[in-house]
């Protein structure tokens, strides 16, 4: 069963940029409500795209200087990485579909 990963500062670099495949980074606190709601979604995403798609979480009071390198200024905000670089972002809870379609974008980009 596919989860997300937890990342710090010091992993990221080579959980996420150096990634083979792409990878979705979700910038989270453990304070923010919306962070704990879109949560399950994340978690059924990581099961749907496994092995085409890497999940990650980022922790932003854990983890400061990842969330000031990409400008983290709102959470839950998630980054769509493809090539070490940051191919899509969603800011906010959104619906499961709208997070689908920014994937497969990616994918097939």
């Amino acid at each position: 069963m596919a989860k997300p990963i937890h990342v710090t500062d010091a992993e990221f670099q080579a959980t996420v940029l150096d990634s083979k495949i792409p990878v979705f980074v979700d910038f989270w606190a453990e304070w923010c409500g919306p962070c704990h709601m879109i949560a399950p979604v994340v978690e059924e995403l990581a099961e749907e795209y496994d092995g085409k798609f890497a999940f990650t979480k980022v922790d932003v009071d854990a983890n400061p200087n990842t969330a000031m390198q990409f400008g983290i200024r709102s959470i839950p905000t998630m980054l769509l990485f493809k090539d070490g670089k940051v191919a899509d972002q969603v800011i906010g809870a959104v619906p499961k579909a709208m997070l689908k379609s920014k994937i497969d974008k990616v994918l097939s980009a």
